[in-house]
C-alpha cells in the first residue's frame, strides 16, 4: 500500500526536503533528524515512488532524499520521470548498493549526490546543505566506483572544445564530489574563480549544469585515464 506523510513545521527559510524511502523505520529516522534541525524542514515523505512522482510536484521541494531501491518503481525511474513532470530539484540518493551502474544510471537521470546507507546524522545534515548549496555530496567509495565505471566503458563522447588546465583540474574535483568552497580551498583561488571557471566550462560542454558536467567530462577518455593516473592535466 503507497503511504504519503506529511510532516514538519513551517519553518522561515528552511530547506525543503522529501524523503522518499519504502522503510519505515529508516524514513521516521530521517524525518526527525530532519526536524531537528532548525534549518531543515521535512515537508513530505513518501514509501513509493509512484506516490512521489504524483505528490513531489505540489510540495515543491529544495531537495529530495531518494532510495535507490524503492518496490515496483526504483529511485531512478523515480527520478527520471520526476524530470519530466517538473525542473527537479537537488537529488541525494541514499543507496546500500556498491554498484556502478544503479550509480551511473542516478546520475545521468538527474541525480546530483549520493550517500550510502546507513548515514550518521551530522553526515545526512551536511549532505542535505552541501546539494542544496550546488555541491555534489558522495561518499569517497562511491567517487572512486564512477571513476572506475566510467574507465572501463568506452565512449567516444568528448568535450566540443578544449578545456583550459585550469578548468580540467577543477571538474576533475568536482567529479570527486567537491563542493564550490572545498574546491576554492584546494587549489587557493577565491570561491568567485571557481565559479567563473564552472561557468565557462558549462559553456565548453554545451550543459546546464554540474552533474551534465560531470557525466559528459568523465566520459571522455582523456580525462578519465589522466583522473585515475592522479596527474593534473
Amino acid at each position: 500500500m503507497m503511504e504519503e506523510r506529511t510532516v514538519g513545521r513551517i519553518k522561515n527559510m528552511a530547506i525543503k526536503i522529501t524523503i522518499v524511502e519504502d522503510n519505515a523505520a529508516v524514513r521516521t529516522s530521517m524525518i526527525n533528524i530532519l526536524e531537528g534541525a532548525p534549518d531543515c524542514e521535512c515537508v513530505s515523505a513518501f514509501s513509493s515512488g509512484e506516490e512521489a512522482l504524483l505528490k513531489i510536484p505540489k510540495f515543491k521541494p529544495h531537495v529530495v532524499l531518494m532510495d535507490i531501491s524503492l518496490p515496483s518503481m526504483n529511485g531512478v525511474e523515480c527520478v527520471r520521470q520526476l524530470a519530466k513532470v517538473m525542473e527537479l530539484p537537488q537529488i541525494l540518493m541514499l543507496t546500500v548498493h556498491e554498484d556502478p551502474d544503479s550509480i551511473f544510471n542516478s546520475l545521468a537521470a538527474g541525480a546530483a549526490g549520493y550517500l550510502l546507507k546507513p548515514v550518521r546524522a551530522a553526515k545526512l545534515l551536511a549532505a542535505v546543505k552541501d546539494v542544496y548549496a550546488g555541491g555534489a555530496p558522495m561518499t569517497g567509495e562511491i567517487a572512486r566506483m564512477l571513476v572506475e565505471a566510467f574507465q572501463k566503458k568506452p565512449s567516444n563522447s568528448t568535450p566540443d572544445d578544449e578545456l583550459t588546465p585550469r578548468e580540467d583540474e577543477i571538474l576533475v574535483l568536482l567529479a570527486e564530489g567537491l563542493s564550490n568552497k572545498e574546491i576554492a580551498d584546494k587549489v587557493k583561488i577565491s570561491y568567485d574563480t571557481v565559479r567563473a571557471h564552472l561557468r565557462h566550462v558549462y559553456e565548453k560542454l554545451h550543459v546546464r549544469g554540474r552533474t551534465e558536467a560531470v557525466k559528459k567530462y568523465l566520459t571522455s577518455p582523456k580525462s578519465v585515464t589522466m583522473k585515475m593516473r592522479g596527474e593534473t592535466p
